[in-house]
């Protein structure tokens, strides 16, 4: 029989799909999820799949008239429609609503059968939906373009007159002042992000310290568990802190896949973060978390999970360093 290896792939690919379909419904069956949310959640023991199990919500939109539900007291309208793979809100002081357009760069080059699986699983969710790489502006019900010519940015600051924005690679600053419905200024860079040549983790979310005077910005990982080398991960699943003034940074946690949601308690100097986790592990490992950020500590990512729970994929292994990882505050359940 001759070897069709366009054909072998493509029944790999639909017994991998057929796999994940099958089998996460089965073992979603036997775990109680809440078990997983909190600060001292239910870890199982690990396993590892030649093609992961996973399922992926399909997308439907809003039939004309349809709202979510809200509880009494509150009122939900819709504000802006049309808008091209929104992934980021910011609501100005005057109640304007910047709202952050984007994609991934695409720059990751698929290298193994599992890629291509969760790229199509993902697909199908509208992972890979074109983008205009832009912020628009919501003002008096009515959403127009604020800012284009951006590189997959996400992350965006305003600081008195000065918005910053996170790209994938840099982080930018532009003049603002109160009102403004358009920026056509180049603006300037204020640092340099690690980005290309793979951008795995592409989302630079992007807050200012309670003083003015710092910004903190989430650099994810170049992968799952280091499986595109450790030069790869060189500044990677860390949260930077750089100095507005120069643009000076200095790397304030690692260990953190891919911190997102970075944001100050309320009247404190505490930093916040909400973290993406590991994949692989089966469908209910590794819990996502949010956890309170502490300047200069270690928060496991690749050699451990969850504080000290060790990856046993991941070679070679770092004691020394994993006795250091710091146990998350609050568990939010497996992605």
């Amino acid at each position: 029989m001759r070897f069709n290896p366009t054909k072998s792939a493509s029944n790999f690919i639909f017994l991998g799909i057929l796999f994940a379909s099958m089998t996460v419904p089965a073992l979603a069956q036997t775990f109680d999820r809440e078990t997983q949310m909190g600060p001292d959640p239910v870890l199982p023991k690990p396993n590892s799949y030649l093609i992961p199990p996973m399922k992926v919500a399909k997308p439907v939109g809003w039939h004309n008239g349809e709202m979510p539900t809200v509880p009494p007291g509150f009122k939900i309208e819709a504000v802006a429609q049309g808008l091209a793979h929104p992934r980021q809100p910011y609501v100005l002081p005057n109640g304007d609503i910047l709202v952050v357009e984007s994609n991934s760069p695409g720059l990751e080059k698929v290298t193994r059968p599992k890629t291509i699986v969760m790229g199509l699983i993902m697909g199908s969710a509208g992972a890979t939906e074109k983008t205009q790489n832009r912020i628009s502006i919501i003002h008096d019900g009515k959403a127009s373009v604020f800012l284009d010519g951006l590189y997959s940015p996400f992350g965006v600051v305003l600081v008195g007159n000065e918005l910053y924005v996170a790209n994938t690679d840099s982080i930018m600053r532009y003049p603002y002042k109160d009102g403004d419905l358009r920026i056509t200024d180049p603006g300037q860079k204020l640092t340099d992000l690690p980005g290309g040549p793979i951008d795995h983790h592409w989302t630079k979310s992007l807050t200012v310290s309670p003083d003015g005077t710092k910004l903190y910005v989430g650099i994810g990982s170049n992968s799952n568990i280091m499986e595109n080398g450790p030069v790869a991960e060189t500044d990677r699943a860390q949260i930077w802190e750089v100095d507005r003034a120069t643009g000076a940074h200095r790397t304030f946690a690692t260990g953190l896949r891919n911190a997102n949601g970075l944001t100050f308690y309320p009247h404190s100097d505490v930093l916040w973060a909400v973290v993406n986790e590991r994949d692989e592990l089966g469908p209910n490992l590794v819990p996502d978390y949010m956890t309170s950020v502490k300047d200069g500590a270690f928060y496991g990512w690749p050699y451990s999970y969850y504080g000290q729970h060790l990856d046993p994929r991941v070679h070679p292994q770092k004691p020394e360093l994993v006795a250091k990882a710091i146990m998350p505050d609050y568990a939010l359940s497996s992605h």
